[in-house]
């Protein structure tokens, strides 16, 4: 029942797991009521944990609901927000890619916050060139077979922050781009989509296009570029030992952004190697609310890939198989 999912969500007592797959199924209902109850979870007096908050704001991303606008831009533009979060509601409004979006955006293109900043300045280019075919696969992580739906000429299950460069283009080339630091946000994050597309075709293709991407978690300067690096290692769910020691060395660095280390634990809980459960179990007392609460989840999600678990929007569970 709906019901219920909303009170899960809305219950800050509720282990985080069971709260992220309330929000899981309310995004897959999309219905008014599911609108609404996310939208309430973007307030920080009444949501405290700031993973939830950007996880909410992704998902009203990923859903393109235009109701969700006037409070993305509002939380967007509060500097008292945590920075992952107005991050997220800044791509979120270019994945929804609406013209009412562009003023929002074009403010916050002049935001204190580089992932902030950076993350305008791509969701500004989409909105001039948007392409969004959907594809109508079933690829993607358990967290994504819960509720997303495609976007974009890709066999993922999401709605990528920028299009992915044409498939035709060398690897040559989308390698350079990635690891090239020097190279501007657009580009380099069209690259890595063509690169994650590519590895489609093959295990050995999913191999190699992890091993570049694990390169550039290791090396490169942008916490921006480094989270959604994160975010498409989850996705392939390689077995790249390159990658998933890069996540591994994310999540362990104090040092890091936040936003980073989140996406690194699940994206290592997409991954579900059990050589990095111990990891995971560490961090999950980690100081920082966001990786603590991050790695909750990402257990829940390394469990449910290993048993092939897909929760229905209806709550009823069962087995996928994803060959």
């Amino acid at each position: 029942m709906i019901t219920d999912r909303i009170s899960t969500l809305c219950d800050g007592a509720a282990p985080m797991h069971e709260r992220f797959n309330a929000l899981f199924a309310l995004r897959s209902l999309a219905t008014d009521d599911a609108i609404d109850a996310l939208l309430t979870r973007l307030d920080a007096e009444r949501e405290p944990s700031a993973l939830m908050r950007h996880e909410v704001a992704f998902a009203l991303g990923q859903m393109q609901t235009a109701r969700a606008i006037p409070r993305l831009t509002e939380v967007l533009g509060d500097e008292l927000e945590d920075g992952m979060v107005r991050h997220e509601c800044a791509e979120a409004l270019g994945a929804i890619g609406l013209e009412s979006c562009r003023d929002a955006l074009m403010r916050a293109v002049g935001d204190n916050k580089r992932e902030v900043r950076e993350t305008a300045e791509l969701a500004l280019k989409k909105l001039e060139h948007r392409n969004a075919v959907a594809s109508g696969s079933v690829v993607g992580s358990a967290k994504e077979r819960a509720s997303a739906s495609a976007d974009g000429a890709t066999p993922f299950l999401s709605v990528d922050p920028v299009p992915a460069m044409d498939s035709a283009t060398p690897m040559d080339e989308l390698r350079a781009l990635v690891l090239n630091d020097d190279a501007d946000m657009w580009s380099r994050y069209g690259a890595m989509f063509a690169l994650r597309n590519k590895s489609y075709a093959s295990a050995e293709a999913t191999t190699a296009c992890a091993d570049v991407l694990g390169a550039a978690l290791a090396n490169s300067a942008s916490a921006l570029l480094k989270h959604e690096v994160c975010y498409v290692l989850g996705q392939l769910q390689s077995s790249s030992d390159q990658a998933r020691a890069s996540l591994v060395a994310c999540l362990e660095d104090t040092n890091e952004h936040p936003m980073v280390r989140h996406e690194a634990a699940e994206a290592l809980g997409s991954i579900a190697d059990p050589s990095t459960e111990d990891y995971l179990n560490k961090f999950a007392h980690d100081s920082e609310p966001i990786i603590s609460q991050s790695c909750e989840v990402a257990l829940e999600i390394m469990r449910q890939e290993r048993e092939g678990v897909m929760c229905t929007a209806d709550g009823v569970q069962y087995v996928v198989n994803k060959d």
